[in-house]
Formats: structure tokens, C-alpha cells, sequence
């Protein structure tokens, strides 16, 4: 079939419109709000862009009033959330079962255990967005803020040392009961993850290749309220990337209830010092939490105001996703994230009330060829592949105008600070990735290939395989034709990314692609680093081998993200991978649900549990909108 034909066939097919609203109250308040500073060696540039319900043990509404403010000229720029208020009950769905329930285990299907454990680090609930987007899952470290660290420093380079709040205590649980959190349980924490110590001799199994737990030497209580942590690395990015992460690898667990049991794998052993407690889970269902009735922390945009101000949440264990937003249709859900452009509109027409954010996806769609085969070993062909691709046509048709047209090399042009976005490329590597079959057509024939060739893409079957059948069309047009072969997930990742038997293209389940990542940095080097599992585009590049070991010789951010810059150009340059486009996600709010604004990890991917530990806390009911 021919392109045109298809992207007419397509434009009818796609929804012309979608009406994205702010989640916003009409009742605005302000008040000063004082932050908590953090010192490193580290400097940095900030980041700009962009079913039953369960119903959970009430609990009195606490006697603390929210003081009255008064706007000023200027105001704050979360006044438009809404005033807060005391009540209610959040309920959220996740995707996953959850099958662990202590730290040490790992990250994965841990998804609950971070609304009664807390994090060192948390993001700045003060910070504008348009200074640091929320959207994102990559926090600038001078956007974080303590939780249970109340300020930190590099000492000396590989030596970090850690001030925790003063005034934290455990939950009034057996066998804690209460007691205030010092020094010894991150000491604690960090032993039994690493077998540093407290009778630990082993690392934690799940734990046991992450590069910067494997540089931590040592970890001491100097006093009650101070850690010093000593690293083989004299990198403060490592660390503070790493750390400041909202996964469970700093989430602090009870050690008199680990030495009590043994183990925090039963869900019935649950304690922390966070703003709820796990009073209930049914496997495959639902867990409920309740407010903690004596957690320190008050919002930090209203200091005054204590935290939490729901009186719990229920979290829904919903593995489909259309099930899931069945149950955002009848209001048995509150909120919901990565939605999909077609089921956001869907949304918008059946429940216009409902509000809808759009955040770019974590990375970029890519087709990775294999570098290593002919005849994609050849950068040439990889160029004219790049340039047969009319990027801006599937921007504004298929992908209705909802998403920029630009390509991305590694680092997503979302995160300016960092890398190299489209907008900084000269004109000569802009033309590139330009729609241009013409030039496409003579690029193959100076490679070698004037009547171009056949090819086939291994796809898993969870991509957009529509997106793929618009290059599949596009590729014809230069005389490269493109057989597609679908896979489910497992058998994918058998074929490609363990075994590499792929011999030509492949793509993706979203979330998974080559380029335009969100995420931290460091994370970003083993891309294509050789020898590296998600390598699949198979690069062998000694220039981009390097990039890495520069990296880690880095000693404050600035000259980190010279390292990621030119690692990022490079990457734009040598077309390792095809680059598509990052298209936009939905998130799903109820108009009663306040204090949201689209922050990553609202209830799924690695950073979902922010939701539980730290957003949930933060966010309010409007009782006279809730049904």
C-alpha cells in the first residue's frame, strides 16, 4: 500500500482532538515556605520543561487547623491546586502484584512498602516546575530535599556525610513501639544491604551488582543524628544519583522488627516512620493504608499543616489497563498514569470531568538495527533509513499534534541541562534526520545498495506495531522493504536481548527504547556501552566505550554533562539507532483529587510508590466535589 494512501486512512482514524485541562482549584492560598538545603560538591544547572473499591479504617480527622493565608501580589505557583484540607480517602491502582514487602529484596512488585517506610531523599515539593519538571523521572540533585536526611555533604571527595532530622520516630508498633529513628538504623540499613557490619557479612542478592552500592566502603554513626558513608568512587554524581533515585535502594527499614523476625517478607510485620501504616493486604487485590496518628513531617509548602491529610489510601491491584480506566470511569479510582494518547481521548469524550495531564513518555521510540550486520553496519544505511522517516508528518497526523516533531539522540531533549537537544544541533546534523527520500536514495547507493534491499524487524507485540506498518510504507519508498514479525515479550527478550539472534531490526515495548531517556545520567551510558544486555542495537564504538570511564573520573556535575553532551552528540552522529519520536502519555486525575500536577510516578513504573511515601501525604480531598 502506498504512504499516502495511509497516512489519509490513518488522519481519519485518529481523533482530531484532545481537550488536556490543569488539575486546579478555584480557592487559592499562599503562604512562605522555608527550604531545606542540601550542600555537595556537586553543582549543577536545573532541568526545565516537561472492580471494588476497598474502604480503609477511619480515622479521626486530626485536630490541627490549616492557618488561613492571604495571597500576595506574586503569589506561589501552587496556589492554583487548591487550599488544602483534612479527610477523605485516596485510592490508587497499580498493575502488578505485590509480592515483596522488604527493602532487601529489591525494587520489583515492592510497590507498597513506601507508604509506611521512608526515603533519605525526596523531590522538592517546592520547586516550580518550570524551573524542575515533575514530569520527569530525573531530579536535578539541586531539586532534592531531605525526608529522613534533613541536609548532606561530600566532605571530602568519597566521603558523604549525612545529617538526619531530629524528631522522626517509628510507628507506635510492636517491637519498635515508638522510639525515635537515629543514626544506627541508616547504619543498619546500609549493612545488612551491603554485609558491611550489625552481623552481615553478604550482599544483599538483588542488590549485588548495583555499581554504587558495590563502591560503598563503610558506613558509621558519628552521633544519633549524623552517618558518614565512605565510597571507593571519588564521583559525588554516582552517589547522589543514586541515592536521591525514588526507588527502595535508600527506603529505611525497622532493624528491631527485622531482628525480631528475621525477615520483613509478611506483610503482618509492616512498620516504618512514614505518614501511613499497612493495616491490610489480600493478595492479588488490594492493601489499605491508614494515617500514621504520629508522623513528624508537615507540608512543606504549608509548613503549619501536618501531614497527611487523607486518612488513608487504598491501593487496587488492577493488571489491565482497560479495567483499570473502566474504574476511573465510574469514580472508583482516583488517579491513574500512562495512559495512552487513543484512551485519553476516549476518556475525554465519555468523562470530560475527568482531568488529563500530558507527560512525555520515558524515552523515545527507536527501530535498532544490528550494527554489527551488514548491511547496517554501514552508517550510511542507518542515515538514509533515519532520513526515508517523515517525522513532523507523524507528529502532527498520527500522533495528532500532541508531541514534538523533533528527533532525539540519547538524552531526551526534555532534560535541558543536560545532553545535547535537537534544538542545539548545527544545521548539518538537523538535515540528517530531515525528511529527504531523495538524498535517502543516493546515501544506499553510495553504500552500495542503489536498489536497495530486504530486511525484517522483530517487534514485540505490546509495540505500535500501526507505527511501525507507517515506516514499514516509508522504508518501500527508497526500495527497502521491510518484512515485520511480531513476538510476545518473553519470547523477545529470548531472541534479542539474550540471545541476539536477530539479524537485521528490532523494536521495543514502550519504555524500553534507545533513546530520548528521562532518567538519570550515569544510568544512560550502558545503552550502548558493549557487552551490555540492553544493547541490542549491538554497538561496538571505542569513542562511545570511553564516554563512561569519563564520567565516573568526573568530579562536580559541570563536567559531567560535558561528558554526557558529547556523548550525546556522538550518538546523534553515528545513527546507531533509528529515532522515531517520544510521544505523550496521559495521566488521569478525578476533579476532586488536589495537589496534582502530572509528577512522575503517580502509580506505575519505578517510581510509582512516590504516590504512597511522598505525594500521597501531600495531596487532598475536595469533599465538596467527591461524590
Amino acid at each position: 500500500m502506498k504512504s499516502g494512501i495511509i497516512w489519509v486512512v490513518l488522519t481519519c482514524l485518529i481523533i482530531t482532538s484532545l481537550v488536556l485541562v490543569s488539575c486546579s482549584s478555584s480557592t487559592p492560598a499562599t503562604t512562605s515556605s522555608p527550604t531545606t538545603t542540601s550542600t555537595s560538591l556537586a553543582t549543577s544547572t536545573s532541568s526545565t520543561t516537561s472492580i471494588t473499591s476497598v474502604t480503609s479504617t477511619a480515622l479521626t480527622t486530626p485536630t490541627t487547623s490549616i492557618i488561613p493565608v492571604t495571597t500576595t501580589a506574586t503569589g506561589n505557583w501552587w496556589d492554583s491546586l487548591g487550599a488544602p484540607e483534612y479527610g477523605g480517602t485516596m485510592t490508587i491502582r497499580i498493575a502488578n502484584d505485590i509480592t515483596c514487602f522488604d527493602p532487601y529484596q529489591g525494587e520489583l512488585l515492592t510497590e507498597v512498602l513506601t507508604g509506611y517506610m521512608e526515603q533519605l531523599f525526596t523531590p522538592s515539593w517546592t520547586t516550580d516546575p518550570s524551573v524542575q519538571n515533575y514530569q520527569l523521572s530525573f531530579w536535578d540533585s539541586s531539586f532534592v530535599t531531605g525526608g529522613l536526611a534533613q541536609s548532606w555533604e561530600f566532605t571530602t571527595p568519597g566521603t558523604f556525610v549525612l545529617n538526619l532530622h531530629q524528631g522522626v520516630y517509628w510507628q507506635d508498633i510492636a517491637p519498635s513501639n515508638g522510639r525515635e529513628f537515629t543514626a544506627a538504623d541508616v547504619v543498619y540499613h546500609f549493612d545488612r544491604m551491603c554485609g558491611l557490619g550489625d552481623g552481615f557479612t553478604q550482599f544483599a542478592p538483588y542488590w549485588s551488582t548495583v555499581s554504587w552500592l558495590q563502591s560503598l566502603v563503610s558506613v558509621t554513626a558519628t552521633n544519633d543524628f549524623t552517618v558518614v558513608m565512605k565510597f571507593s568512587t571519588p564521583n559525588p554524581d554516582l552517589v547522589l544519583e543514586s541515592m536521591e533515585y525514588p526507588d527502595v535502594s535508600t527506603t529505611i527499614e525497622d532493624p528491631d522488627a527485622v531482628a525480631a523476625y528475621g525477615n520483613l517478607n509478611n506483610w503482618h510485620n509492616a512498620i516504618g516512620t512514614g505518614s501511613f501504616m499497612l493495616t491490610d493486604f489480600v493478595d492479588s487485590s488490594s492493601a489499605t493504608l491508614v494515617r500514621n496518628p504520629n508522623y513528624w513531617g508537615t507540608d512543606e509548602r504549608y509548613p503549619q499543616n501536618k501531614l497527611p491529610y487523607v486518612n488513608g489510601i487504598n491501593v487496587l491491584i488492577i493488571p489491565t489497563a482497560s479495567t483499570a480506566e473502566a474504574a476511573m470511569r465510574t469514580g472508583k479510582i482516583d488517579i491513574m498514569d500512562g495512559v495512552s494518547l487513543q484512551d485519553a481521548q476516549s476518556m475525554g469524550k465519555t468523562n470530560p470531568q475527568i482531568l488529563q495531564i500530558g507527560t512525555p513518555q520515558g524515552n523515545a521510540v527507536t527501530i535498532d538495527p544490528r550494527n554489527d550486520k551488514t548491511p547496517f553496519n554501514i552508517l550510511q544505511v542507518r542515515e538514509a533509513l533515519q532520513m526515508a522517516i517523515n517525522l513532523p508528518q507523524i507528529a502532527s497526523t498520527y500522533y495528532d499534534g500532541t508531541c514534538s516533531p523533533d528527533p532525539s539522540t540519547l538524552t531526551s531533549n526534555y532534560m535541558t541541562g543536560w545532553g545535547y537537544p535537537y534544538s542545539q544541533w548545527p544545521a548539518s546534523l538537523q538535515a540528517q534526520y530531515a525528511y529527504n527520500p531523495t538524498e535517502a536514495k543516493q546515501l544506499l547507493t553510495a553504500a552500495g545498495y542503489p536498489n536497495g534491499f530486504n530486511t525484517d524487524c522483530v517487534v514485540v507485540n505490546t509495540a505500535d506495531l500501526t507505527l511501525l506498518q507507517i515506516v514499514q510504507s516509508e522504508f518501500t519508498s527508497i526500495g527497502v522493504n521491510m518484512a515485520i514479525d511480531p513476538m510476545d515479550l518473553a519470547t523477545f527478550s529470548g531472541y534479542v536481548v539474550t540471545s541476539h539472534q536477530n539479524d537485521a531490526l528490532a523494536m521495543r515495548q514502550p519504555g524500553a527504547n534507545s533513546l530520548g531517556v528521562t532518567y538519570y545520567p550515569l544510568r544512560q551510558f550502558a545503552k550502548f556501552e558493549s557487552g551490555q544486555s540492553g544493547d541490542i542495537a549491538m554497538v561496538n564504538d571505542p569513542v562511545f566505550n570511553a564516554f563512561y570511564p569519563q564520567a565516573l573520573a568526573t568530579t562536580s556535575t559541570d563536567d559531567l554533562k560535558t561528558v554526557v553532551t558529547n556523548m550525546d552528540q556522538y550518538v546523534a552522529q553515528q545513527h546507531f539507532v533509528i529515532s522515531l519520536l517520544q510521544p505523550m502519555q496521559y495521566s488521569l486525575c478525578q476533579p476532586w483529587l488536589k495537589g496534582y500536577n502530572g509528577q512522575y510516578g503517580a502509580t506505575s513504573g519505578p517510581a510509582g510508590p512516590l504516590i504512597l511515601y511522598f505525594y500521597g501525604a501531600r495531596m487532598f480531598i475536595d469533599q465538596n466535589l467527591k461524590p
